[in-house]
């Protein structure tokens, strides 16, 4: 630990807001297909944090080492609060821009709730089984949310122009997702999740993450009258050039991060700066508002 580092931080959640009014749909104004792309994540996040709160509280009577549960009851509100505020961004601000987000989320609910969800008809043992698989697929995705937010923090976003808004949202976030990246981790380390499985949720993760970011841009580019609608293809290069330019991150970069995470010394440590983000979170106008 450097001196700059904050050593272990206590999680908390921080009851943001954002006032959306003034933020354009391409809130990147040069850049349409960057702007889509991270505003598709509004799509994916409310029912996928709800699934990591609803996992983790499942979890929760089963583990018996006190720091953990303390580190999951703050994880778990953290997530709760990035849910409800990804939420708000789908009806304040797309629909507010004549993006109705109803049909993609519907499809995320289904995803989260019945492929993903509970089997309460299997056995006690599948039903542990089937919940320690779950565990493990959050602790791969909270490793893509670690390397995102670190991106997010350091992000060009301002250099294009980005409205201030969206980009705080994304950072604060981002810093969350890095204050806690630990705690998936350390919840399958507990539940017994080994090399192997770790490694195939991974795969299974990044590949999933890659097929509904595309989806979830091209439902917004077709509903976004200043754009022609594009296929997959094409709209897969749109995304190698905006990657070129530095608006979204790099596949290198993902693939990377990805990378780091199949090494059997892998440690979540190594993904991003706590001193960075408790700092982000210390000037954040959201995180500073929900102060007062």
């Amino acid at each position: 630990m450097n001196e700059h580092d904050p050593g272990e931080v206590s999680l908390q959640a921080r009851n943001v807001s954002f006032d959306w009014s003034q933020t354009p749909l391409h809130w990147m104004p040069e850049e349409p297909i960057a702007s889509h792309t991270v505003s598709a994540l509004n799509l994916l996040l409310p029912e996928g944090e709800r699934w990591f709160c609803a996992t983790y509280a499942e979890a929760l009577p089963l583990i018996a080492d006190a720091k953990l549960r303390e580190d999951v009851l703050g994880f778990i509100g953290q997530e709760s609060m990035h849910a409800e505020t990804h939420n708000v961004v789908l009806h304040d601000y797309l629909d507010a821009h004549d993006i109705d987000p109803r049909p993609f989320a519907a499809h995320a609910e289904y995803l989260m709730r019945k492929v993903l969800g509970p089997r309460p008809a299997l056995s006690a043992r599948a039903q542990k089984q089937q919940l320690v698989e779950r565990i493990a697929l959050i602790g791969a995705i909270e490793h893509m949310t670690a390397f995102l937010g670190d991106y997010a923090l350091n992000s060009r976003w301002d250099e294009f122009g980005g409205d201030a808004v969206m980009i705080d949202l994304f950072r604060w976030h981002g810093a969350e997702e890095v204050e806690h990246r630990n705690v998936a981790h350390d919840v399958a380390m507990y539940f017994g999740v080994g090399y192997f499985r770790r490694n195939i949720s991974m795969l299974f993760a990044f590949l999933a993450f890659l097929v509904l970011m595309l989806r979830g841009t091209r439902f917004i580019v077709r509903q976004d009258p200043a754009l022609k609608d594009r296929g997959y293809i094409a709209l897969w290069w749109a995304w190698m050039s905006a990657m070129r330019r530095g608006s979204l991150p790099s596949l290198a970069r993902m693939t990377k991060g990805v990378a780091r995470y199949l090494k059997p010394s892998y440690s979540p440590e190594n993904e991003g700066s706590t001193a960075q983000a408790v700092a982000y979170l210390a000037t954040s106008p959201a995180a500073r508002a929900a102060l007062t």
